[in-house]
Formats: structure tokens, C-alpha cells, sequence
């Protein structure tokens, strides 16, 4: 038995317990709710670092190299990124629609054929490893823990993605208070989130956040693509939609900065980039296949 797929089960029920729990306290305000889904929300996040790390063991490389592992690392990261989030600004109702989507993450990853999950050898394009790291490592007997351009890249890639992912659910929040606002319509279940205005700032600072992580791992995907095939730039379909969810979210930033742009109009851009984002991800790897294939 794969223990790496053993944590996922117990981690996807941890998920959806954490989601309802987050619900939970939506509809009813109760604080011992809010304060459950918290303690929950960082269980779960807890039992996918589990996952990563037992897949580690098990594969003997970092556990970035398909597209099940990739999805687990976006998940965690979400999590991450959320929690922080709540912890900066107190908002826990929010935490139904994040949580809600990392559910959806997880079930996404579970209905993946059993050849996406399996522990299979490293492909020889994706060994690479620091030497400078290895040698410094090396010193402990420790140089198999060493990383290289990939894991970097997909680390770096997927910390934006995160980013992206909680604005996408912040957009959606905001269209649906935004909504309320202008109707004067007033219910609890309304009133429990922030003002739309402050759901929109959050969106914004999360894709700023998102943002130069994304621009980090298409450059570092760059160098390592020279490493593995000899050239920085192929013009494979995931490198395009990389460039092109890229091109979104500057214009989201520059349209934002210089032309101030708010509201709807942004939330409509977030929500379009984040469509981008799950299309380079899923679409890419099933409908356009090419050098990222494996992934």
C-alpha cells in the first residue's frame, strides 16, 4: 500500500469536515465554530504536508513530478496561503469558499487514474540538481535532499497559482456582496462577509502576491528548460498558456495601477485569469500535450 495515498484519504475527509465546519460558522456565527474551522483548516494542512513528504520517501525526489503530487502541492499551498490570510485579517466566513474550492481540488486529484498517482521513476529530463547545494549537503550525507531547477520552478509556480486561486474565490465573494449592495438587499449570510470594497483589496493584494511568484517560475522553468532540452524558450503549449495567464495578470495589475480600475471589472479579469490558470493546468496537460506531458 502507497502510504502517500493512505494521508490523501484521510486528508480529503479532513477537508470536507474543515469546509463544513467553515460553513458552519457562517450561518450560524457561533465563535466555536469559527475557532473549530481554524484548528481544522490547519489539521488539513498539516495531513497534506504528510502526503508530501511520505510521497518523497517514497519516490526518493520531490514530490512535483506528476500531475496527482502537483495537485496535493497546490492544494497545501492554498491552504497556506489562506490561513495567513485569515490570520491577517480575521475574516473567517471566507474560509467557506477557499476551503470549498480546495475540496474541489482535492476531488479533482482523487478521480485521477491510478497512472497519475502511482510512485514511478524520476524522468531523466527532470533530473537535475543543484551542485553547489549537493556539495554543501554532501558534507552530511545528506545530498539526495538536494534540489534542482524543477523543483523550484513547479515550487514557485504553484505558490502563484495559490495566490490566484483565494482571489478567484475573493471575485466571486465580491460580485455576489457587490450585488447585495447596490440592491440594498440585507441577509446574515450577506452580512458575514467584509464590505465588497475590502473583498476587492484582498483580491488584489492576493494576485499581487500571486503575481511575481508566477513570473519567478516561467523564468526558472526557462533556465531549466535549456538544462533538459538545450533551449530556453520551445513555444510548447504549456509555456504559451504560461505566458498568456501571465499577460492577464499583468494587465489585471497595470489596468488596476495606472487606470484605476475596481469593482466588477476586476473581479471579471480575476475570475478569467484564474479560468487560464486551471486551463493551463488540466486542459494543457490532456488536450494539448507536449514536452510537459508527463505533467
Amino acid at each position: 500500500m502507497i502510504l502517500s495515498l493512505v494521508f490523501f484519504t484521510f486528508s480529503f475527509i479532513f477537508y470536507i469536515l474543515t469546509t463544513a465546519a467553515y460553513a458552519g460558522y457562517w450561518a450560524f456565527k457561533k465563535k466555536w465554530l469559527g475557532q473549530t474551522a481554524t484548528a481544522m483548516a490547519f489539521v488539513a494542512l498539516g495531513s497534506t504536508t504528510m502526503i508530501l513528504i511520505s510521497r518523497a520517501g517514497e519516490s526518493g525526489h520531490a514530490p512535483f513530478s506528476n500531475l496527482w503530487e502537483s495537485m496535493v502541492l497546490f492544494i497545501w499551498a492554498t491552504n497556506a496561503g489562506y490561513l495567513l490570510m485569515e490570520y491577517r485579517h480575521k475574516f473567517k466566513a471566507i474560509g467557506t469558499v477557499v476551503m470549498a474550492i480546495e475540496t474541489l481540488s482535492m476531488l479533482s486529484a482523487s478521480l485521477l487514474p491510478y497512472r497519475f498517482k502511482s510512485v514511478e521513476p524520476l524522468n531523466p529530463a527532470l533530473q537535475n540538481k543543484w551542485k553547489w547545494m549537493m556539495d554543501i549537503l554532501s558534507t552530511w550525507g545528506l545530498e539526495k535532499y538536494a534540489i534542482g531547477w524543477l523543483d523550484f520552478h513547479v515550487f514557485t509556480t504553484f505558490i502563484g497559482y495559490a495566490g490566484f486561486a483565494i482571489a478567484f474565490g475573493l471575485s466571486l465573494l465580491f460580485l455576489w456582496k457587490f450585488r447585495a449592495e447596490t440592491r440594498n438587499v440585507t441577509n446574515r449570510f450577506v452580512e458575514a462577509f467584509p464590505d465588497s470594497k475590502v473583498l476587492d483589496e484582498m483580491s488584489y493584494r492576493a494576485i499581487a502576491w500571486g503575481f511575481p511568484f508566477l513570473a519567478v517560475g516561467i523564468v526558472s522553468g526557462a533556465v531549466w528548460a535549456n538544462y533538459a532540452w538545450g533551449q530556453y524558450w520551445a513555444w510548447d503549449p504549456k509555456e504559451t498558456w504560461s505566458l498568456i495567464t501571465w499577460f492577464i495578470y499583468a494587465a489585471y495589475l497595470h489596468a488596476r495601477v495606472t487606470r484605476g480600475w475596481r469593482g466588477k471589472r476586476a473581479a471579471y479579469l480575476s475570475i478569467i485569469g484564474f479560468a487560464a490558470v486551471i486551463f493551463l493546468y488540466w486542459g494543457v496537460s490532456f488536450i494539448l500535450p507536449g514536452l510537459h506531458a508527463y505533467a
